[in-house]
């Protein structure tokens, strides 16, 4: 590839910045939104988990349905750009509604979160779903775009550290947690999450040629998308590695809480597992570069399936140091989880184009999210039932039982470790290699320097009237 296809740094960086908020968020409502409505709220876990389910239905429609629009968006300022410009706002606003404490029956409760997770996640598919279409748009190079998913997955990690630190700033331990300390930490989060945004729209450039695409229509893409063999192997992978994600997330604070009792050093642990996934990001680039997407996820996933299998072994009595240094370790591989599936997914538009000679970015992205709210929609409350059946107690400053304790056990080791399994035999599926795509990237290079041609050719003479 010529170093004037690639992209400059300071695209990278700004193009980057923009999972920020969204990972932040995100991470801020798995991580806490439970213990929230378990402590603060004083909701059981099994009613918890109904809102979760009733609540994320919509996005099950939405996301096509945002992921469509914006492949048939044509703007001066591009397909996706204008949903990140005008939508900033309201995904922020949006946020604050989930963290509202109101006076409401329990009914009442379950009827008012529910709809509010729904205008969330609502909100939020208008911004991320557009965002997230601009990665294969940017650049069409195989480990170019590693790269551009690492800046992407280096905020993306950074929102997470983020989310578990400005929690704990404002409002301390969740055991002495007030509706009016979340509700601040609420406003200053949609703040931050939505600044990021205006620093894309700014900052990047959608290529011309697709805006002058044909616009798709909606189920003929929705088939493409099912009949495209790498996307569904890629999105299956990236499907059981967010439900992994999600139940670790969902279920760390009860673990640091109740399992290895270390409350007071929560914020280090969080730091020591989010730090080391970023600095460990180049890692897997390189690994990338060196093997193949597939053989690094492999890799990488399986490393992590082992370190969490050991930490439900800890206790109150294990040393920090040793907390620490598997903390460390899954790091490791988090950040192997967190970039290789958002890299793979491009290539497999690619080859969509090269079979089709369509391109439905969109539609194929929203897809994606909708794979992974799939996954979340079930991991979340599974991990939620299975503390339900263990007897975990609601409220704050109760001692678990001894069968609360092995159930959070199974949520922070046995069922991660299945559902990472679960990733590498799709992964070992997967059927597009390095050298398979750049044959493709380059057929499809030869394509559209053909149509330019064709274009060119077929232009009128100055003076002359077009006529059709």
């Amino acid at each position: 590839m010529e170093d004037k296809e690639k992209l400059p740094f300071i695209t990278k960086l700004l193009y980057g910045t923009g999972d920020f908020g969204f990972s932040m968020n995100n991470s801020i409502i798995t991580a806490f939104f439970s213990i929230f409505m378990v402590t603060v709220v004083g909701m059981s876990p099994g009613l918890v988990a109904i809102i979760f389910i009733v609540g994320r239905s919509w996005d099950f429609i939405n996301d096509p349905i945002i992921g469509h629009l914006s492949d048939r968006t044509r703007t001066r300022w591009g397909r996706r750009r204008p949903f990140l410009l005008f939508g900033a706002i309201p995904f922020g606003l949006s946020f604050i509604l989930l963290w509202l404490s109101p006076n409401f029956s329990t009914a009442g409760m379950i009827v008012y979160y529910s709809l509010a997770y729904i205008v969330y996640e609502a909100l939020a598919t208008t911004v991320y779903m557009p965002y997230f279409a601009l990665t294969p748009e940017l650049t069409d190079d195989y480990d170019e775009r590693t790269k551009l998913t690492s800046f992407r997955m280096m905020f993306n990690i950074l929102g997470s550290l983020t989310a578990y630190i400005l929690p704990l700033l404002i409002i301390g331990p969740w055991s002495e947690a007030t509706s009016h300390s979340v509700l601040v930490m609420a406003v200053v989060a949609a703040g931050i999450a939505a600044t990021p945004l205006f620093l894309v729209f700014a900052g990047t450039r959608e290529k011309k040629e697709f805006q002058r695409e044909a616009l798709p229509k909606f189920l003929p893409s929705l088939k493409a998308a099912f009949k495209n063999r790498p996307f569904v192997f890629g999105a299956l992978m990236y499907m059981f590695t967010w439900m992994t994600i999600v139940v670790v997330e969902s279920n760390l604070q009860f673990f640091i809480l109740y399992i290895v009792q270390r409350q007071s050093q929560n914020m280090l642990i969080m730091v020591s597992i989010f730090v080391t996934a970023i600095f460990a990001l180049p890692l897997w680039n390189w690994v990338s570069k060196h093997w193949n997407k597939r053989s690094a996820y492999i890799s990488g996933v399986a490393f992590w399936a082992v370190v969490m299998m050991v930490l439900i072994f800890m206790s109150p009595e294990t040393p920090l140091w040793l907390i620490l240094t598997l903390c460390v370790l899954a790091g490791i591989g988090v950040s192997a989880a967190q970039v290789l599936p958002w890299a793979i997914i491009p290539d497999a538009i690619e080859w969509q184009e090269w079979k089709t000679g369509e391109r439905n970015e969109g539609m194929f992205y929203s897809l994606i999210t909708l794979m992974g709210k799939v996954g979340m929609a079930i991991a979340q409350p599974m991990g939620l039932l299975i503390l339900q059946l263990s007897n975990f107690q609601e409220g704050q400053n109760v001692v678990q039982p001894a069968s609360a304790l092995t159930g959070i056990r199974l949520v922070i080791g046995v069922v991660p470790a299945l559902l990472l399994l679960a990733g590498i035999v799709m992964a070992i599926l997967y059927p597009l290699s390095r050298n398979e795509h750049h044959r493709i990237v380059e057929e499809l290079r030869e394509r559209r320097e053909l149509r330019k041609q064709l274009r060119a050719e077929m232009k009128p003479l100055p003076g002359v009237k077009e006529t059709i």
